[in-house]
């Protein structure tokens, strides 16, 4: 099991980075941390700066084909990067166009509003992305996990930190772990 996981530069949820990384890690699988730009990205605990972490590629040097699935850690100012990256989006659209696994927390869905790929999807997330995920066609739910595999690439979603847990054993399950 390869798996990317795809951040900002800055502004990533640190917990919502580590723990599903060592998910796949306790599963044998193989991670990659993949950015927009090279070299370290930084971190957060909620507002405070956490650890920096080691990219080992930039979503231009990355393929979808090099990769079983897609996990996109949240923290507020993480997704709101991807998002007006267009390499990002276009990254994160290439594993739904390829039919593979996307998993996403908290805020990670508003790089998947950007790449519409919500549209006719169940899905969960922070509270407060609840009318953007309707008002680009999906059904937001108040869930701990949700797999939704309305389409060819399922799709994992969870609320917060809190649920990590069961996100990790849903995406895991996906990913073929």
């Amino acid at each position: 099991m390869r798996v990317a996981f795809l951040v900002a530069p800055e502004g990533v949820e640190q917990v919502e980075l580590t723990e599903p990384w060592k998910a796949v890690g306790d599963a044998g699988g193989e991670r990659h941390l993949i950015s927009t730009t090279p070299g370290r990205i930084q971190a957060f605990d909620h507002l405070d700066k956490a650890d920096t972490f080691p990219v080992d590629r930039t979503v231009g040097e990355a393929s979808v084909g090099d990769y079983d699935g897609l996990v996109l850690p949240g923290g507020v100012a993480n997704p709101d990067q991807l998002r007006t990256d267009k390499a990002a989006v276009a990254f994160v659209s290439s594993f739904f166009d390829a039919g593979k696994p996307v998993a996403a927390i908290c805020h990670a869905p508003w790089t998947l509003v950007e790449a519409d790929q919500v549209r006719g999807r169940t899905l969960t997330s922070w509270p407060s992305l609840r009318t953007d995920i309707r008002n680009a066609g999906g059904t937001w739910v108040d869930e701990q996990v949700k797999v939704c595999t309305s389409a060819p690439s399922p799709l994992i979603t969870s609320r917060k930190p809190d649920d990590l847990k069961a996100f990790c054993e849903a995406f895991i399950t996906q990913f073929g772990g």
